[in-house]
């Protein structure tokens, strides 16, 4: 098979939605490519909500989190009078970072020279600034980044005209009454380094076709021959029985694992809920944020159940991260370019890879592709995209 090195193709045969049974995956070089790693924080993650802590971590009037959103720095801050805000977090004097950390104060403080802010994003301290003329503080405010939470989970959004976190969770907390993320209790955070694409490790979430040979405990637990994956608008579900014998999650119930795209996760268990968010670092590098909730963290029964659940899950998620690590040196071979979907445990990934066409089709249709970024590796300038309207 040959296959061309230095150009990849968004045409719009390529960006065209098919039906699954006579779907072909898309091209190994949207996992590979430097240019997609760029491409993807401008047309997914800067689109689209992104999960960034629990409410938890914002209990106190004043209090904020620092973390990343298609890798702009954000302060999400609650302010004196309770109300969630997020702001970039960077000063508009000249950059500099102002929360580099979690943190609780009544301002915000820029840690390159000083500028101070109000936690409602207005201008307030600026020292030494008495010889400089035509200057209003009115105009150097923080900028203003969209926050909204569903069921205690804090996201934040960079475009002001994505649609409500609201509709994109729409039915999701319908599904998995009686349970309540709010009402949960948190336990703990586990952070995995993933030597492959952000894609790579979501689309392993979104099948159930490799279980049988990745993963044979789980066999044990599930009732494999009722799995089903049912899709909405934005997001899928994976969910099977689980089988009558005893494992760690009792006798009987049900899984249920939802993605709402591109990157967030919600792993549902008996007694035990997992969130799931995959950032990504690099074309070829990715990282897998765990949070760990449980109805019941207190008793010696449930303690000794956390304590297997980590280290089952521990052990699942080693399975995971060495198949896909294996799956991201076999996209970049020249054996390899396009391959097909199983209808029946594969919906899932054929969801999210529509999903991601349609982010490119609407980057190429507002115009912004304009604006697509050079090759982060300088030796690699022949390395273009093609738009349907370049030839």
């Amino acid at each position: 098979m040959t296959r061309p090195e230095h150009f990849v193709d968004l045409g719009p045969d390529l960006l065209h939605e098919q039906t699954l049974p006579r779907a072909e995956t898309i091209p190994s070089g949207w996992f590979t490519e430097p240019r997609f790693h760029r491409l993807d924080l401008e047309a997914v993650f800067a689109t689209t909500w992104q999960y960034v802590g629990h409410l938890h971590r914002l209990v106190e009037p004043g209090s904020w989190l620092a973390c990343e959103a298609a890798g702009e720095p954000v302060v999400v801050v609650l302010d004196l009078d309770g109300n969630l805000r997020a702001f970039y977090n960077v000063c508009r004097h000249r950059g500099g970072g102002l929360a580099l950390g979690d943190g609780c104060g009544r301002v915000l403080k820029c840690q390159y020279h000083g500028w101070t802010y109000q936690l409602d994003g207005t201008l307030r301290g600026v020292p030494h600034w008495n010889l400089v003329e035509l200057f209003d503080r009115d105009d150097y405010g923080l900028v203003s980044v969209r926050v909204e939470t569903w069921d205690g989970l804090v996201f934040v959004n960079l475009d002001p005209e994505a649609e409500p976190l609201a509709n994109v969770f729409a039915g999701v907390s319908e599904t998995v009454a009686p349970i309540r993320l709010a009402e949960m209790s948190f336990h703990k955070r586990v952070v995995y380094d993933v030597q492959a694409n952000w894609r790579v490790y979501v689309e392993n979430f979104l099948e159930g076709y490799h279980v049988p040979i990745v993963h044979p405990e789980l066999m044990r637990m599930y009732d494999f021959s009722n799995y089903e994956t049912d899709v909405s608008e934005y997001w899928s579900l994976q969910h099977s029985p689980l089988t009558k014998d005893e494992h760690i999650y009792g006798q009987g119930g049900r899984a249920s694992y939802y993605c709402v795209f591109p990157n967030f996760m919600l792993n549902i268990l008996p007694g035990r809920l997992q969130t799931n968010v995959i950032i990504p670092v690099a074309p070829d590098r990715c990282r897998v944020v765990f949070e760990y909730y449980y109805s019941d963290t207190e008793s010696e029964a449930a303690r000794a159940r956390i304590a297997e659940d980590l280290e089952f899950a521990d052990h699942i998620q080693d399975e995971d991260i060495e198949i896909c690590e294996h799956v991201q040196r076999g996209l970049a071979s020249r054996g390899y370019d396009r391959g097909r979907f199983s209808v029946k445990y594969e919906g899932g990934a054929f969801h999210f890879q529509n999903r991601l066409r349609r982010a490119y089709r609407e980057l190429i249709g507002s115009g912004r592709e304009r604006q697509a970024p050079e090759p982060l590796d300088p030796q690699q300038d022949d390395v273009g995209i093609r738009f349907p309207d370049q030839r």
